[in-house]
């Protein structure tokens, strides 16, 4: 959201002959990326507050990673500037903003009623050097705000500017708890949405229930990405559902993989011709024939990703 800066971290390695410079991670918003700022010789500690110069003006943001060197190919240069430590009075100013955005918010939503548009308003937010003011809504489809804009920009005096946002970010604003009972993970930790797919939860097992796999945003949990690289390499390992394999009991086909405890359920045949499924450890398998499915089952299993992100400037 906090579209500040463009130097986020990049953390391929870097050799000692490539030049570096001094920089320090900042963010505007709990559990929002992190920015780098040139920390302009100032000492800092993770969790001061700086006075920061950003292209939207000056802001309020709080140290998130120590100062601390980093190849200049990987910045965008030059870098904006830490301007100095927040003092107690730009504490007070903050205190002061967000008090003064609970009453934005409840002009706009005044004006949003009165000339009747379908959209929900989330959130507003003031920029700390007092040139604009922000509301983040969600809707269904475009919405004309021109005369919306004109309204608050006359009632505030102040820039005014609206943006619209996803489902997803739309939860990360404003919190709530998930199916396992805790904070939801775009709220409580997560800087950024990673794409999720429904073959992720095919691969994992889950039931393909909207309950099951569905996040309070209605799209599918975040937390579905957490363990995909590991069920993938467990996967890998093993025989693709009706590959023929040699059991201990004789030859039979791959009928289910259980990647937690890499065990294969076969489908074999007895000596009275009776087919019947076993269970064996995956070291007691010997693949004959590998089984590949149709690419466009591989399509299938990829669609529904989603990527909505906030927009950019």
């Amino acid at each position: 959201m906090e579209d500040m800066n463009k130097n986020e971290l990049n953390t391929e390695p870097i050799t000692d002959a490539e030049e570096k410079c001094a920089v320090v991670g900042v963010r505007f918003k709990d559990f929002g990326k992190v920015y780098y700022f040139d920390p302009n010789g100032i000492a800092l500690e993770r969790g001061d507050g700086v006075i920061v110069e950003t292209v939207r003006g000056v802001e309020f943001a709080t140290v998130t990673a120590m100062v601390t060197e980093i190849a200049v190919s990987k910045l965008t240069l030059p870098l904006k500037a830490v301007i100095r430590k927040a003092t107690e009075a730009d504490y007070e100013k903050l205190k002061r903003d967000k008090e003064s955005e609970k009453h934005y918010l409840k002009v706009c939503e005044n004006e949003v009623k009165n000339l009747g548009l379908e959209m929900e308003l989330i959130e507003c937010e003031r920029s700390f050097d007092d040139s604009r003011v922000t509301f983040y809504f969600t809707a269904d489809g475009r919405v004309d705000f021109r005369e919306l804009v004109r309204k608050l920009a006359s009632a505030l005096r102040t820039r005014i500017e609206l943006r619209q946002i996803g489902v997803r970010d739309k939860a990360k604003l404003l919190g709530g708890v998930g199916t396992c009972g805790r904070v939801i993970c775009c709220a409580a930790h997560l800087s950024s949405f990673d794409p999720v797919s429904i073959k992720m939860a095919k691969d994992q097992g889950i039931a393909l229930s909207p309950t099951k796999i569905s996040g309070v945003c209605g799209r599918l949990m975040c937390c579905l990405k957490y363990e995909q690289e590991s069920y993938e390499s467990m996967r890998d390992r093993m025989p693709p559902v009706n590959s023929d394999v040699k059991t201990p009991d004789g030859p039979g086909v791959i009928f289910e993989n259980n990647v937690l405890t890499e065990r294969c359920k076969v489908k074999i045949t007895l000596q009275d011709g009776t087919p019947e499924l076993r269970e064996y450890p995956l070291s007691d398998i010997v693949v004959t024939r590998y089984h590949r499915p149709a690419k466009k089952q591989v399509q299938a299993d990829n669609d529904n990703t989603i990527t909505d992100e906030l927009p950019q400037d």
